[in-house]
């Protein structure tokens, strides 16, 4: 696996959400992304009859982490919530199942979708980032 999607290795909301800030995403520049993996990941799942049967299901309803849609105690962390709910599917049932080929056109495509997440960050910018940090205790 390449290992610089932000889901690769032991991954935790806090990780994914450092892939968003090393970006400098927006929260509308991190929707972006997510969209892309989910339609990705959807299409593959739905395109492969073993999956379909056995993940299929994950994609009728609701995206992954929608429970965190709220944002209820997250402090901005539902989108890396999301990603990283969909990331643990794509990781352990998708990745194992890709050939080189396949893998060198995921990351091509990888590629794209930073590029798109990166305008529109760069139409929506970033909240300024507050001078306290978000776990100081004061």
């Amino acid at each position: 696996m390449s290992g610089h999607f932000p889901f690769s290795g032991k991954a935790n909301r806090i990780s994914v959400f450092a892939f968003f800030e090393a970006h400098n995403w927006s929260l509308e520049a991190q929707e972006k992304y997510f969209e892309e993996w989910y339609k990705w990941a959807k299409n593959y799942v739905m395109n492969d009859p073993d999956l379909k049967a056995a993940k299929g299901i994950l994609f009728a309803g609701e995206h992954f982490g929608t429970h965190a849609g709220h944002d209820f105690h997250l402090h901005g962390y539902a989108v890396a919530t999301r990603m990283l709910d969909l990331g643990e599917l794509i990781k352990g049932s998708i990745l194992p199942k890709l050939d080189h080929d396949m893998m060198h056109a995921l990351e091509h495509d990888h590629e794209e979708w930073i590029a798109a997440a990166n305008a529109v960050a760069a139409s929506h910018p970033r909240a300024e980032v507050p001078e306290i940090g978000r776990y100081r205790h004061v």
